[in-house]
């Protein structure tokens, strides 16, 4: 496959929160749906949609509450293995490798990465 097949668009923008349902109810109120709430570790996540918009809210204890508080930007692939293949073959710094997590239905697999600004680079798949 290649990799403009693989990329598939923006799946979520991921912002921490020390006070979760307090971002819910914030999102709702401006016209976003729950769309999904679980628990990774001992912190709540919740996801909340508009159309095509998701964002993945998620408790912790480093939250800077300053402008450009976005932690990261998750773009979805169809293949995540072939994804990490191409990205690591660019030479870009890999942040945390291959995980899984047992969120959606069935789980996502993702890795994160480092942009040139020190931005988070998430590449996710939905299994």
């Amino acid at each position: 496959m290649e990799w403009k097949d693989n990329l598939t668009g923006l799946q979520h923008l991921g912002i921490p929160t020390k006070d979760i349902d307090k971002t819910i109810a914030y999102y709702q109120m401006i016209g976003f749906e729950l769309v999904h709430e679980t628990m990774n570790g001992k912190n709540r996540v919740a996801f909340l949609k508009w159309k095509d918009l998701i964002i993945e809210t998620y408790e912790s204890d480093q939250v800077s509450e300053v402008t450009g508080v976005v932690d990261h930007i998750a773009m979805n692939v169809l293949d995540i293995d072939a994804a990490y293949e191409h990205i690591t073959g660019l030479g870009v710094k890999i942040l945390e490798e291959i995980t899984f997590l047992p969120f959606w239905d069935k789980g996502i697999k993702y890795f994160l990465t480092e942009g040139p600004n020190k931005e988070r680079l998430e590449y996710t798949q939905y299994l």
